[in-house]
């Protein structure tokens, strides 16, 4: 009894999860969730932290861990107290674990902004592949410092929004990571926190394709989820800013075009390849180089616990899902190609 707030606070997190597993299969009551109260309570959330210059996300998440750990140190020392302490930290990680589930989760049940491209020829891929490997010659460039990249991300959205309506919203700033070189050993370029509603960029990869990741993040910000999708729009909203960031568009499609072409057909994978300039090419060789350099441990057990993350709200594909939006481009550009559509 004297802990009973505590008890009452867990038996309502676990009611709250329960109910979004009841009804996450229900479209209508997820779309209606989502658009009429997680979105707004996310660009709410999203509008007090925009205004400061660090990641809120980061912060909170340092300090809840060093209470977390004094806390536990003082049970130690006082030697009581410890089945006290795992009560609230159980508390704590449902209750955090069903936010998510409600300000994130529910967006994987509602329905596609993107909808679904039907499969494609490999003849169309590799049309489309060298076209995203001509435009990211015609655009390639010398990044500018990661700060300018960051406060260059406006407006990236709004012509857009013509064709998804939904895709409009606030503009919010891009932050970058104190823990980048972590998010690296966990394999992270960027994510959204959707319980302060901040999109948080890794600033210690190459910048080759930081400029996509920004605007990947925004497209989360803006309601879509599963991970193809948010590659997708990034790409076509990346491609509405500058230089850079056009570039990093063309080369990030490229790069998922060309696995998949791979996959396909080498030989003309090997031809798409020799076609790209050589700051393309030194771009693509440096980024996989990095990445490289963090394989180990900690690197599988992000991907891992990823994975499962997204298996868990029904994205088979799991970390297969960025390179699923290979059918979305090529349904898009292959207009611009001299493919037949057919």
């Amino acid at each position: 009894m004297k802990h009973k707030t505590a008890f009452s606070l867990l038996a309502a997190g676990l009611a709250a999860l329960a109910l979004f597993f009841l009804l996450r299969g229900n479209a209508a009551a997820m779309n209606w969730w989502v658009w009429r109260v997680s979105m707004p309570v996310k660009r709410a959330l999203g509008a007090v932290t925009d205004c400061l210059p660090f990641s809120v996300c980061e912060a909170g998440a340092t300090l809840l861990i060093l209470l977390a750990l004094g806390l536990l140190v003082r049970c130690g020392i006082c030697r009581r107290g410890l089945g006290v302490w795992a009560l609230h930290l159980v508390c704590l990680l449902v209750w955090g674990y069903a936010a998510v589930c409600g300000l994130w989760g529910t967006q994987y049940y509602a329905d596609s902004l993107a909808g679904q491209a039907p499969a494609v020829s490999v003849e169309q891929l590799a049309a489309v592949t060298d076209y995203f490997a001509r435009k990211a010659n015609e655009t390639a460039c010398e990044m500018p410092s990661r700060q300018d990249i960051l406060t260059h991300s406006a407006g990236l959205y709004d012509p857009l929004t013509g064709r998804w309506p939904r895709l409009a919203g606030p503009e919010r700033r891009a932050k970058p990571a104190f823990y980048s070189k972590l998010m690296s050993a966990a394999g992270f370029t960027g994510y959204l926190c959707p319980l302060t509603g901040e999109s948080t960029l890794n600033v210690d990869c190459p910048a080759a394709f930081l400029p996509v990741t920004v605007a990947h993040e925004y497209a989360h910000q803006r309601g879509v989820a599963a991970e193809q999708e948010a590659n997708y729009f990034g790409i076509l909203a990346a491609l509405n800013g500058d230089g850079a960031y056009q570039y990093s568009a063309w080369l990030f499609g490229y790069l998922h075009l060309s696995n998949a072409l791979y996959s396909a057909d080498r030989e003309l994978a090997a031809q798409s390849w020799q076609s790209l300039c050589g700051t393309a090419q030194r771009d693509l060789q440096d980024n996989n180089a990095y990445w490289a350099g963090w394989e180990g441990p900690a690197k599988e057990a992000g991907e891992t616990v990823y994975e499962a993350f997204l298996q868990s709200y029904g994205q088979e594909l799991g970390m297969k899902s960025y390179g699923a939006c290979v059918d979305l481009l090529v349904q898009e550009f292959l207009p611009y190609t001299t493919c037949s559509v057919s």
